[in-house]
């Protein structure tokens, strides 16, 4: 597993090398979203208001919130509009109330239409105002009950005061003036309490709920519209894409550097080597209908390595092939004959391989041979001293490594070093495939592996 920490120079590299293949993903992921708009028909949704006058505790508010869309509010409504096919159970999912500040139910109604949302909302508010002031009304319960008999008594004693202040006579006297007083203002508290009775009175006041209006005509979709979901789509892909290539990066087995590539190989470092190109020297090669879709998305160009840096003067690119050879012929006892193991498929190696055989003139002499990777097979032990590998980083794991290493132990060859090759920018002006004094590199493949540089 990479340890490299994904930063936004990784995201700008895959965006940047990888944008086709985004830009494709996203558009499928637009379609994949538009069809299921077509699954789920558009929806509109409108609310109605219904004020409950008085006194309202939260609980209170919440319970009339749930009769609002019980089944007997919701079925009376689905009775009413008389919707072909339509019945409460199924309007039971399409309406909703929630209750707010302010002593408020606010119903909302969910249909296929403009229309038919509005008369929805309208419909359940008017059933739940109606079947709550017929709860409300309702005398049968006997708590209900006694507020109406509390009134009826004190009516009684107001009518028995004034029987008694009738009684009293319309006499003078000291006596009969102040019971006549005193009746008289029983009789006006008797009436205040039964004002103050029917003001407190919570049948009374919560049976007066009120539509307040009718609801407005939904001017567009309820979400999730039609662009949302295409929209949605188009994203989702896109980030599973991009997630997809960062988790790709992390996990990969891959080695990087030239010190773990020499330990996979369990040989030296001799050092790197530019081989001058272009922005697609890790770009893979192929023909037919396959590599056509991957040039045409831009999977054929590795995007976890880094851009290639802009190379130097042609005198310091042949100065480490001078250097890389110097370190060859110091580890060689004696002169000899080497072999340059290039892995199959690694043209920046290949071309590294054939600049280090012209640069070596003959001293050590050099033999370059392509290696598959997957079945690797090195040629027997032919007058060779031992083998090079030359490769290039960000391409092979430790274990393709140790497999390369072990075929060159069972031709009898020892890995003396380890070259990599690192593909550069030539600079304006320069050929990037120009050898020094007309040199020509020399590659074995197949049964020329065995013959030496003619």
């Amino acid at each position: 597993m990479s340890d490299e920490t994904i930063r936004l120079v990784t995201v700008g590299r895959i965006l940047r090398r990888r944008w086709r293949l985004l830009a494709v993903l996203a558009v499928v992921g637009a379609l994949v979203g538009y069809g299921t708009s077509l699954l789920f028909p558009p929806r509109y949704t409108t609310s109605a208001s219904v004020l409950l006058p008085g006194v309202w505790q939260d609980r209170e508010l919440l319970t009339q919130a749930q009769i609002a869309t019980s089944s007997v509010v919701v079925d009376r409504a689905a009775a009413t509009l008389g919707w072909t096919g339509v019945t409460g159970t199924k309007l039971q999912d399409r309406v909703s109330a929630t209750a707010s500040d302010g002593n408020i139910i606010k119903i909302s109604g969910t249909a296929e239409t403009p229309e038919r949302a509005q008369q929805l909302s309208d419909q359940v508010a008017h059933q739940f105002v109606a079947f709550a002031s017929h709860v409300a009304g309702d005398s049968t319960d006997p708590e209900a009950a006694q507020p109406e008999a509390l009134r009826q008594l004190v009516l009684q004693a107001g009518r028995n005061i004034s029987d008694l202040a009738a009684a009293a006579g319309p006499g003078q006297t000291v006596d009969s003036v102040s019971t006549r007083t005193e009746l008289a203002k029983l009789r006006t508290a008797l009436q205040d309490a039964i004002k103050k009775l029917d003001q407190v009175d919570p049948a009374a006041n919560k049976a007066n709920m009120v539509v307040m209006g009718s609801a407005p005509r939904p001017s567009g979709e309820a979400p999730p519209t039609r662009i949302q979901l295409v929209a949605a789509g188009a994203l989702l892909f896109f980030l599973v894409a991009l997630v997809g290539h960062l988790a790709a990066g992390r996990t990969s087995r891959r080695l990087r550097t030239g010190p773990e590539i020499a330990a996979a190989l369990g040989s030296v470092l001799l050092g790197a080597v530019d081989v001058p190109g272009d922005r697609s020297a890790h770009r893979a090669d192929g023909r037919g209908p396959r590599a056509l879709v991957r040039r045409l998305l831009g999977t054929d160009v590795r995007w976890d390595l880094p851009a290639p840096r802009v190379s130097g003067d042609e005198a310091g690119r042949q100065l480490r092939y001078r250097r890389v050879c110097a370190r060859l012929r110091d580890r060689l006892p004696s002169p000899g004959r080497l072999l340059v193991v290039v892995p199959e498929g690694d043209e920046t190696a290949r071309r590294a391989a054939g600049q280090l055989v012209a640069e070596a003139a003959g001293d050590p002499v050099l033999r370059a041979v392509d290696v598959s990777v997957s079945r690797p097979l090195v040629s027997d032990h032919d007058g060779e001293s031992g083998a090079v590998v030359v490769l290039s980083a960000g391409d092979w794991t430790a274990g393709e490594l140790a497999d390369v290493a072990g075929a060159c132990a069972d031709a009898g060859h020892e890995v003396v070093g380890v070259v990599v090759a690192e593909p550069v920018l030539a600079r304006a002006g320069r050929s990037a495939d120009r050898h020094p004094e007309g040199a020509v590199p020399v590659l074995a493949v197949g049964d020329d592996a065995r013959r030496g540089p003619e």
